[in-house]
């Protein structure tokens, strides 16, 4: 992956996306979605010992100990996944780095696993992905939240989802953790959560701008063209 004009700070936070060589898609089914999560999840840590190809094939009660210890190892972790969000020619995640190159070493491991997994299943060669991702700087709190509320309204504002029902129903997004409706458990959400008193409120707040997220007017200097 070229290196970057601009480093990556550690503690900093980050809206980081990336999509297919000439937009193509990237994810064409259920099992590619579901694979590029796992991955998104297994490769945090940077102790993972295995290629998530090997570790896939071990009994499921084998992956699942794995994970607990890899998951109660919070020192070991690359970065911090605050939201996400998987479309189906590019993806968006809010990233904390914890560890100096953490966010490049991780998109790295993420981009080669799920593109070796992509070519074979699908018979082609070469890159999937852009090489250099693309990445914004989170610098206060109140840019944190609209790009969460961007990123979780993704799919709405292009017409993947056709209702606001549709769109807590994503599977492919951490919108349905927030509003507690799944347990993945993925992402840290105390910090966005924190600004809000319930749940509900989070809804509202997403919500509020569903019709108008096109125009981005109020965002528009903190987010990324996909």
């Amino acid at each position: 992956m070229p290196g970057r004009e601009t480093p990556l700070i550690t503690g900093e936070i980050y809206h980081i996306v990336n999509r297919g060589i000439a937009s193509q898609s990237i994810f064409l089914n259920q099992r590619d979605y579901q694979r590029a999560l796992e991955t998104i999840l297994y490769y945090q840590n940077k102790k993972s010992l295995l290629r998530y190809s090997y570790f896939i094939r071990l009994q499921q009660s084998i992956r699942l100990e794995i994970l607990k210890k890899l998951n109660d190892q919070k020192d070991h972790l690359l970065v911090e996944i605050f939201a996400y969000c998987l479309m189906p020619n590019h993806f968006h995640l809010l990233l904390k780095q914890l560890i100096d190159n953490g966010i490049s070493n991780y998109l790295s491991k993420f981009s080669n696993s799920y593109t070796r997994y992509f070519n074979v299943k699908n018979n082609r060669i070469g890159p999937l992905l852009q090489g250099k991702f693309k990445s914004v700087h989170v610098d206060n709190d109140e840019q944190l939240l609209h790009l969460s509320r961007y990123i979780h309204l993704n799919p709405y504002s292009s017409d993947i989802v056709k209702s606001l029902k549709g769109l807590k129903e994503y599977p492919y997004s951490s919108l349905p953790e927030y509003l507690e409706l799944d347990q993945k458990n993925y992402c840290r959400r105390d910090l966005i959560l924190s600004y809000f008193k319930t749940a509900d409120s989070y809804e509202d707040f997403i919500f509020s701008q569903a019709d108008s997220q096109r125009e981005l007017d109020i965002i528009k200097h903190h987010t990324l063209e996909v």
